[in-house]
């Protein structure tokens, strides 16, 4: 059983040039089938994004002939093998490389954590693992975005970058002490706590999450997130 913490989710029709409209409206419909857990028919797109059946079953066609997407017998579209090997290649196989830490880490301590890197102004969820060994724990998508200047993670990715002007107290605080744990700034009554992954530029600012309603959990912790992180530090250098 989890507890969705949420997360975003692809955005109704988008306007712009014919030619860059119909990439748009693509990359929406591939957004859509890739976040499904059981699939969606062509209708389901186009009331999604907010176009006739006709032209979501042109999109669904063109990502099929390059196999992101797959039609199943049911009517279904969902995600097809060449997606995974798309995905398996951002920022060099990041994920797929850290995903036996945050393993090892997420049912150590019997909590979710993640891994996130920082985008333009926002954080995005890149890895989030739910422990094995627990029949409650929190989670949210992979993919999820926030704000850059909310939450532990936000944080520990701003401590990763050099000083901006106005920054909050804690980022400064966390790039002294290489932690920082938050509460109730992305999700009510919710802990977070964030340790930056020490990368050189020009990957991105990259930090372990670990989220938890229990202020033990995370404070207990603490040394085991730090060692993750030092951890996947070596491992991504």
């Amino acid at each position: 059983m989890s507890d969705s913490v949420g997360g975003a989710s692809p955005n109704a029709a988008p306007t712009g040039a014919p030619g860059s409209q119909t990439l748009a409206r693509g990359l929406a419909a591939l957004q859509l089938v890739a976040t499904s857990r059981s699939g969606l028919t062509a209708q389901q797109v186009a009331d999604d994004i907010g176009v006739h059946r006709t032209i979501a079953y042109r999109l669904l066609s063109t990502l099929s002939q390059y196999r992101l997407v797959a039609k199943g017998d049911d009517g279904r579209y969902r995600a097809a093998a060449a997606l995974a090997v798309l995905g398996a290649s951002f920022d060099n196989h990041l994920r797929q490389l850290s995903l036996p830490t945050l393993r090892a880490l997420a049912d150590e301590l019997g909590s979710t954590v993640s891994l996130l890197v920082a985008e333009g102004d926002q954080q995005v969820a890149i890895a989030v693992i739910v422990p094995t060994n627990v029949y409650y724990q929190l989670s949210f998508h992979e993919g999820s975005r926030y704000p850059l200047d909310r939450g532990a993670a936000g944080l520990a990715l701003l401590a990763s970058m050099p000083p901006r002007p106005g920054e909050r107290d804690l980022v400064s605080q966390t790039r002294q002490q290489g932690w920082v744990i938050t509460h109730g700034e992305v999700e009510p009554n919710t802990y977070g706590l964030a340790v930056p992954v020490r990368r050189q530029p020009p990957s991105p600012p990259t930090c372990i999450n670990l989220i938890s309603h229990r202020e033990d959990v995370v404070m207990n912790g603490k040394d085991a997130v730090i060692r993750a992180a030092n951890e996947l530090s070596a491992i991504l250098s």
